[in-house]
Order: C-alpha cells, then structure tokens, then sequence
C-alpha cells in the first residue's frame, strides 16, 4: 500500500495550490486503494462527491458518451483528478493501479478558508513590510492550523460561518504574543473580547469559598471569553497562561456580529416544543438545584459551569433545546456547544417566557 505524503499530495492540482500545513493534514485524511489488473475500481465505490487521482498504474476510463481515454500514473495529464470534469461510465485497471480518493466537500472548505483567510496588517498587529518587499497578507498555517484545523472547520464554530464572514472574521482577529503567568482575564470583569488560542496552553479557574479552582486547560485551537460576550454578564472565570504563547482577540462588536449572530440560533416555544417531539432534547443549564424543582419533562441538566465537560458525553447526532430562567446563561451554553459542532438551538425568553 502506497504512503500518502506532502510531496505526493504535491503531484496533483488543485492540492499543490495549498500550503504544507495543509497538505500535512490531508496525508490523513485520504483514502487509498489498490485495484488489481482488469477490476474496475468504481464498481463497488462509486467517485460521487471525490477527487480520485491515480498515482501509478494505467487506467482505461470511458465517459457517459462513450468516448474513451487513457490515463497513466506520474504524469501530466495524472496532475488532474482523473473524474475532474467528467462523467465516468465506465473505468477498468489495464494493469494494477493505486488511487487516491479525497472528500470533494471537504476540500472545497479547506480551499475557501484558504483563499478567503487574508490577513490586514494595520488590524493585526503585523509590521508593515520593508519597500519593495511583498505584504505577509496570508496567515501561516503552520502556527495556526491548531486553530484552524480540518475538524475545526468541517465541525466546529467556523463550519458554521457563512462564507461572506470569513475574510472580515480573519481582519479583524489581532494577534498578541502573551507569556507565562500573563492573566489574560479575570473573573468579576466585564467581557470585552473572544480568544482562540493560536499556540501555548491556559487555565482556567475561579475561586469557590476562598478557594481557586482549576476548571480546565486550554491548548491550540480552544477558544474563552465568549459566556460573558453572549449572556452579558461579568467574566465567571480567570484565564491565566500556563506557557509562552500566541492568541487571536476579536473585539466585542466584531463577536457578535460575526459570530453570535450566526451561530446562535433562538427559537420559539412553538417551535421548541415542536423539535422536542420530532426527538430534540431538552438542555436544562441552570443550577442543580433549580432544575430538581422547577424542570420541563424529559430534560437533561448540564450546568452553565459544566458544559465544556460535557462535551465527550453529550450525543453529536441529537439535537437539543438548551433553556435557563431567562435566555442568558442558555445563550452562552448553546455557544459553547455550536462551536463545538453540536446541533442547538435556545428557547427565546428562557422559563420566564414557557410559564407566561
């Protein structure tokens, strides 16, 4: 079996056009297959919704007018996916060939991201280039491919982007450099920005009793600050750094603008009580004990503090109604979790508006 490599990847367009970080990822994310001399490779798997390059063999392929063509691995004309703008009918190995099969949406998510992802320098802190030097506009994958890596974009929060938001997302995150020990927020402050941590690792924690507690660690590709942005209430936490690294900071407006917006979907209760009865659940993220007396039937508790443990436990392919006393603690949950990839939406006007 052959061993998918950057510099393999390399030999085929459009995939040469992406950077190495990239490329890197893709060696993953491909599907290789051997097909011996005479089979036809698509008879059982069929190329709907693939790029499938051959990277050795000979290859006899006919489209749906029958007119047949050749194809020989390492070539020229094997730069391109051999079903890249046609239709095959009919396909049979003249000797055994090797393929490589590529999710065709997948790519085109990575090439969006990848040619709308331009960076201005005068918004991020980047120094202007020397005369006669060409402007770093793109950002550097391999510091940020953490960040913005494949399961980011295909399940978390930037999936869920519309495509107009990711060139004026990317604008205006600034990037900072912070250092160990830096407190990057504190708990009873006001929210003033979202972080994606770009490199290094943070903690998380907040004082119960006197007492400072370690919630959890951030690393590559985690975002914070959001619950305060979304329910507009005073941080709940301290982020403090546990090692030198990078962040990207969004502004307040820029958030929800293009984030909250987007990704937070508020429903009626019509229409809560509708997806609950097609087989949505019930996310009650409100303190224990406020749900053990006052709960609607069927509903789970995950507490406002607990969702970003939760994320292991809760189902991904179930969707859920997420509900509080008035929508605020509910928002800043349902954001957690859509960046998360979860399927959610939250109940407009929390209890408050279920019992009038």
């Amino acid at each position: 079996m052959i061993e998918v490599t950057i510099e393999l990847l390399q030999r085929f367009d459009p995939l040469a056009s992406l950077g190495a970080a990239r490329l890197k990822e893709f060696t993953s994310l491909c599907y290789v297959e051997h097909v011996s001399q005479g089979m036809n490779p698509f008879r059982v798997k069929s190329d709907a919704g693939q790029l499938v390059y051959l990277v050795a063999g000979t290859l006899l392929i006919a489209d749906a007018q029958g007119v047949e063509a050749t194809v020989e691995g390492n070539t020229p004309a094997a730069r391109q996916a051999i079903n890249q703008g046609r239709e095959i009918s009919e396909a049979r190995a003249l000797t055994a060939i090797d393929l490589i099969r590529i999710d065709q949406d997948l790519f085109d998510i990575m090439v969006t991201w990848d040619e709308l992802a331009t960076f201005d320098g005068t918004k991020t802190g980047v120094q202007p280039a020397l005369a006669g030097d060409k402007p770093a506009l793109r950002p550097d994958w391999q510091v940020m491919s953490g960040v913005f890596s494949v399961n980011n974009l295909r399940d978390g929060a930037w999936s869920q982007l519309p495509p107009a938001h990711i060139s004026e997302l990317l604008n205006r995150f600034a990037r900072l450099e912070v250092k160990a020990a830096q407190v990057l927020i504190r708990e009873g402050e006001d929210g003033d920005y979202y972080y994606v941590v770009e490199t290094g690792r943070a903690q998380v924690s907040r004082t119960v009793g006197g007492v400072t507690v370690m919630l959890a660690e951030l690393k590559s590709g985690d975002a914070f600050g959001e619950e305060a942005l979304v329910s507009e209430a005073k941080r709940n936490a301290t982020v403090t750094m546990r090692s030198d690294g990078v962040l990207l900071r969004l502004g307040k407006s820029d958030f929800i603008a293009l984030l909250k917006q987007p990704l937070l979907q508020r429903v009626s209760l019509t229409s809560a009580e509708g997806a609950v009865s097609a087989g949505a659940a019930w996310l009650d993220v409100r303190y224990p004990s406020e749900y053990q007396y006052d709960r609607l039937s069927g509903a789970v508790n995950v507490p406002l503090s607990e969702i970003r443990n939760a994320f292991s436990v809760l189902d991904r392919n179930k969707s859920y109604v997420v509900y509080c006393q008035s929508g605020r603690r509910s928002s800043a949950a349902a954001f957690l979790l859509a960046q998360r990839g979860f399927k959610v939406s939250v109940l407009e006007g929390g209890l408050w508006a279920y019992k009038k």
